[in-house]
């Protein structure tokens, strides 16, 4: 039975029907299937939005990804409002993004800002990382492939790259990323550090978390990186990169989820990142327990931080002008130690940044499945009370820490 062809001229909100009847009306995305008979079915559980697979009822190899954003959080509920221009600072990083690296982001079908819609290719062959990781799956590449996404996105989004004008044009088209750019103040920087609705907290670790309240040089550190989050506008970031926004297999690696896109300080994107990593491998001391897997997750979280490092100065050494430098006001040596400090300053708020995310997931809303997956209570109170600490560590302590050897050392000691 083939499916109607509807116009949606205004806003509405999408369900596995009417999105057959929506991709119809796009004469593009009709084209792609070339057939009226279609099947949609809603895959994930985003905090944010819904994402839907669509497929050819007859070919169902044939397959492109809807994602729609709603005017609420989605993981909070109707009760906690949200706009939808969310989904248009995502169309907008993933489009530049694409100019940029396009090998590791999916390619954009089709934008409608006015419907809150991206339509992407799907990437039948891949799946999400932190599920790949939670089964203790090594990715070869993933780390060299993470570090030149991140070395190139946020090198040639910055004033080390861009002129001053093509800069301040760039940032325009996400400066108005206010909303998301809340939910990270408030969520990553704030609520879970005090008493607040939204927190998810294990009565296990209760003893914890009230000493992490009285704080005071926790709480310190949070606000100096709080305050890089909200004014160290450095350069175009993903936002919310970590295992669960990464698509890969052993080969490719697509970076996906970037509703979050705004202008911040460069660490932010690497510390998440590595933060992430961090939570897998405290998680397999109850998972897997399998030291191996977690040898290679510190060995990764290295080769991803001095790929990013050495690609970023490459990058940076064929770089002839920019907003920053101008020709003849610098000399080779004297150059080369500004790049020295100026790198040195990125890894220490990468690892701080890094403790922020570790310590939001064990405390406020949306924590990671690695080690909320946990079932047994006591099994997932260690690994938490594990992350916490962590966490707590590297926020009061990144600017002691001059080598991303440094991280991984002080992570095999706690063994």
């Amino acid at each position: 039975m083939k499916n109607k062809r509807v116009n949606f001229m205004t806003y509405t909100k999408l369900d596995a029907d009417s999105i057959i009847s929506y991709i119809l009306s796009i004469d593009t995305l009709h084209h792609f299937f070339g057939t009226d008979t279609l099947e949609a079915s809603e895959i994930g559980d985003g905090n944010l939005n819904y994402v839907y697979i669509v497929r050819a009822a007859d070919h169902p190899e044939k397959a492109l990804i809807l994602k729609q954003a709603v005017p609420y959080l989605r993981i909070a509920g109707e009760g906690y409002p949200l706009s939808r221009d969310r989904m248009s600072y995502e169309i907008r990083s993933l489009k530049l993004y694409n100019a940029l690296i396009p090998q590791h982001v999916p390619d954009v079908l089709y934008a409608d800002e006015a419907m809150s819609v991206i339509v992407l290719e799907y990437l039948s062959k891949h799946i999400i990382m932190r599920e790949g990781m939670m089964d203790a799956i090594i990715y070869p590449n993933f780390a060299a492939h993470m570090g030149q996404f991140l070395a190139q996105t946020l090198f040639k989004t910055s004033s080390l790259f861009l002129e001053g004008t093509a800069k301040r044009q760039m940032m325009a088209q996400f400066n108005n990323n206010t909303e998301l750019c809340g939910l990270t103040e408030t969520f990553v920087f704030t609520a879970p550090y005090m008493e607040h609705e939204t927190n998810e907290i294990d009565p296990l670790i209760e003893a914890e978390v009230l000493a992490l309240r009285e704080d005071t040089a926790f709480k310190i550190a949070m606000l100096e990186l709080k305050y890089k989050f909200m004014n160290q506008s450095d350069a175009l970031l993903h936002g919310d990169l970590h295992t669960g926004s990464i698509m890969i297999n052993k080969d490719e690696t697509y970076v996906i989820d970037s509703e979050f896109a705004f202008f911040g300080p460069f660490g932010f994107d690497v510390g998440a990142l590595i933060g992430n990593l961090a939570m897998s491998w405290v998680s397999h001391f109850e998972r897997s327990k399998d030291s191996h897997y977690q040898g290679w997750i510190l060995e990764s979280i290295v080769e991803l931080y001095e790929t990013f490092e050495t690609y970023f100065l490459s990058l940076w050494s064929a770089a002839e002008q920019s907003a920053l430098i101008e020709p003849g006001f610098i000399d080779h040596k004297g150059l080369k130690q500004y790049q020295q400090n100026f790198m040195q300053n990125i890894l220490q708020e990468s690892i701080g940044f890094a403790g922020a995310k570790i310590s939001r997931r064990q405390l406020g809303i949306a924590g990671v499945a690695d080690i909320r997956g946990i079932e047994e209570p006591k099994s997932r109170a260690r690994a938490e009370k594990m992350a916490l600490s962590i966490g707590i560590h590297l926020v009061k302590n990144y600017r002691t820490m001059h080598l991303i050897t440094d991280l991984t050392d002080y992570l095999r000691n706690l063994k």
